[in-house]
């Protein structure tokens, strides 16, 4: 009697080098301004211009504002259409500075046309906007001599397109990846396709790509906007997938950037892709996209926002990975110094959920941070002491300084620092790939959107005292970048690169023995290396069996007990011999 086959569970497409990934997130508006001449104007940022409109200064007092601002009524009116200049050309400048951090994979939020500052409001998503690149003026001029349609053959290369491929041709050189942001579920209403229709009601060429709810008499439409905004039109879709000309037009897009010069070699072209609201599209699309992509390159990495469990996207054929907002919610719940902390047996088992769902190949791809784009700085959420969340909701919303009157938007005093500090540690020791939003390593606070996309700080740049709130004057204090967090988390990133056993071994819990101290350790077969971490405020001892060096310190460790600080943590290379 033969036996039934084995299962063969299917082969992981993860790309191997995505668990060697010390991912930093960039917004670009935010992040430096390389090419003043290509700063955003009046017309560039949609809506009506307001008198004195001008691009903001750099280091200005986030809560303070401009006299044009002031004419536009309330801050969280006003904020959103600030502009501070940032661009492609600025990141390249500073790409010396992710390197000496220890960076080695950049995801960048959009890049593409869009009036917004946060460009999630495509007005094309094959062209780079101009005023993120060397020449804004110029490839305005050739963008409105073209003759461009969906169809890729029309497409021209501006210079901020032609940019973004040195830009990636550089990260390449360094050793380093980069990642774009996929906005496939809407564009914005200035999209050429969403404009030609309202130009042309149902004569227009694209009438099947969008969510149309009713066609009135007149001509006009209704449509459906993501969430119900507006602003944010939503693509065509059946059941299980988008309309075929959306499809059409995305799979160009996509090969456009991956393989920019059409040889069939990838090299060119960036290495991946982070897909925004994943959830809100067909699963069929995201299947028959993502064979796309590893087709055009087998090495490309992606990753969907998914701010609950990722299950039904993570089984090989959609995505290699996540943003890991499951890992953070319990990690935030059990270093924050909350009066209800989670113990960490609760932490334990929260991960362990975690992993237990995904490949294991998946595991060590996700992205584990701390904050992004579209939450609360970690800092401002344990200046607040924010207590455990259980999901994306309460998480999002506690921060929110408009709908929060008791939250602190000032700077973070010494507690929340000391729990960030353990927070990386455990980011860097632990499993899964970690990632930065940037200025985090600096010491950037803020509430959630748009005050956690404050300029990037900057030693070379003059930042003027905080002596506003969302809600009038406070003490003044200074907003220069720590320094010295900069380089713990530089110290933190090079522990994670120099032992393989950080980044590719297995994990295994260790009871502690108390609900304050996280242990666990890190192996393979030729290192095996544990963790401690008393995110308690009284010393916590620990049972050592054998010596140790510790690695953070690089000092030896005699096999006893073992007294870790309030706020402590060891990071211990077992079975070493003393000398």
């Amino acid at each position: 009697m033969k036996r039934a086959p084995r299962a063969v569970k299917p082969k992981s497409r993860v790309p191997d080098w995505a668990a060697d990934a010390i991912w930093y997130q960039v917004f670009p508006e935010r992040f430096r301004n390389g090419c003043p001449s290509s700063n955003p104007r009046p017309e560039d940022i949609g809506g009506n211009p307001v008198p004195g409109w001008k691009v903001s200064p750099w280091g200005m007092d986030w809560y303070d504002r401009a006299a044009w601002e002031k004419l536009s009524g309330a801050f969280y009116r006003s904020v959103y259409q600030r502009r501070f200049g940032g661009d492609l050309v600025g990141l390249r400048g500073k790409l010396d500075y992710l390197q000496d951090l220890g960076v080695n994979a950049i995801y960048l939020n959009p890049i593409f046309m869009a009036p917004s500052l946060h460009k999630y409001d495509a007005a094309c998503l094959h062209h780079v906007d101009p005023t993120l690149g060397p020449d804004r003026e110029g490839d305005l001029a050739l963008l409105a001599a073209a003759c461009e349609t969906e169809d890729p053959k029309t497409w021209i290369w501006t210079a901020a397109d032609r940019y973004l491929v040195d830009l990636v041709a550089e990260v390449h050189h360094r050793g380093m990846r980069i990642i774009l942001d996929g906005v496939f579920n809407h564009v914005g209403t200035h999209f050429f396709a969403f404009r030609d229709l309202v130009t042309n009601g149902r004569a227009s060429r694209y009438q099947d790509w969008f969510r149309i709810k009713e066609w009135r008499a007149d001509g006009t439409f209704d449509y459906q906007g993501w969430f119900d905004h507006a602003g944010l039109p939503e693509l065509a879709r059946t059941k299980t997938t988008l309309a075929k000309p959306v499809r059409d037009y995305l799979f160009a897009i996509t090969r456009r950037w991956m393989d920019p010069d059409g040889d069939g070699d990838p090299s060119d072209g960036v290495d991946g892709w982070r897909l925004d609201v994943a959830f809100c599209v067909p699963h069929g699309f995201w299947k028959s996209w993502a064979r796309h992509v590893k087709k055009i390159n087998p090495r490309a990495y992606t990753t969907g926002e998914v701010v609950g469990y990722a299950d039904e996207f993570l089984r090989g054929d959609e995505f290699d990975a996540v943003m890991n907002y499951m890992w953070l919610y319990p990690t935030l719940g059990f270093f924050s110094p909350s009066e209800r902390p989670l113990p960490a047996a609760e932490l334990q088992k929260r991960l362990n959920e975690l992993w237990r769902r995904y490949p294991r190949p998946v595991n060590y791809a996700l992205q584990n941070l701390l904050d992004s784009h579209d939450t609360g700085r970690v800092l401002t959420l344990l200046e607040n002491a924010c207590p455990p969340f259980p999901d994306w909701d309460s998480y999002f919303n506690f921060p929110r300084a408009h709908s929060n009157p008791d939250l602190k938007t000032t700077r973070p005093g010494p507690r929340a620092l000391a729990a960030l500090r353990q927070m990386i540690v455990f980011q860097m020791t632990g499993l899964g790939a970690p990632m930065l939003y940037y200025g985090t390593e600096v010491g950037m606070w803020g509430a959630n959107d748009p005050d956690n996309r404050q300029p990037m700080g900057w030693g070379d740049i003059r930042h003027q005292p905080e002596t506003h709130t969302p809600r009038g004057s406070c003490p003044a204090a200074p907003r220069e970048p720590d320094l010295e967090l900069r380089a713990f988390v530089r110290h933190a990133i090079a522990l994670r690169k120099a032992h393989r056993v950080l980044r590719r071994g297995r994990l295994r819990w260790l009871d502690a023995g108390h609900e304050r101290l996280l242990a666990f350790e890190r192996y393979d077969r030729r290192q095996v290396i544990r963790v401690l971490l008393n995110a308690g405020d009284l010393p916590v001892s620990h049972r050592l069996e054998r010596a140790a060096r510790d690695l953070w310190t690089d000092r030896p460790v005699r096999a006893d007990k073992l007294v870790i600080p309030a706020r402590g943590w060891k990071v211990l290379a077992l079975g070493v011999t003393l000398t």
